[in-house]
């Protein structure tokens, strides 16, 4: 069985992202909101990927392996705008942002932001 190449298959599979994740609720979140309403582009082979909402919430709870699924991470950058924060934390960004640090780290890890 081949298994497709994919920015979640390798984030899954990155000790370094799955630690800095466990470390940094903040940068979990910020690597969700990063999947959300953008397209990536796979350095090596220059095949594209996107994923719902639900979807790069659920990448997170895979990379974290706490037992949690997609809803932990779900809309979490919308709730620090209505005035009742989902979570304490103030450096969650909104759905869509994509953070230099983890710019940066998906860039190492072999992709990028498509558009």
């Amino acid at each position: 069985m081949t298994i497709e190449r994919s920015m979640e298959v390798d984030l899954v599979a990155s000790d370094w992202i799955r630690e800095k994740a466990r470390a940094d609720d903040s940068y979990a979140q910020n690597l969700y909101a990063a999947m959300c309403n953008n397209e990536f582009e796979s350095l090596s082979t220059g095949l594209a990927w996107s994923c719902s909402w639900r979807s790069a919430g659920g990448v997170v709870a895979d990379v974290l392996d706490r037992g949690g699924d997609y809803l932990d991470w779900y809309c979490s950058g919308i709730w620090k705008d209505v005035g009742e924060p989902r979570v304490s934390e103030s450096r969650y960004v909104e759905e869509g942002v994509v953070t230099d640090e983890v710019r940066a780290d998906l860039e190492k890890l072999g992709w990028r932001v498509s558009q």
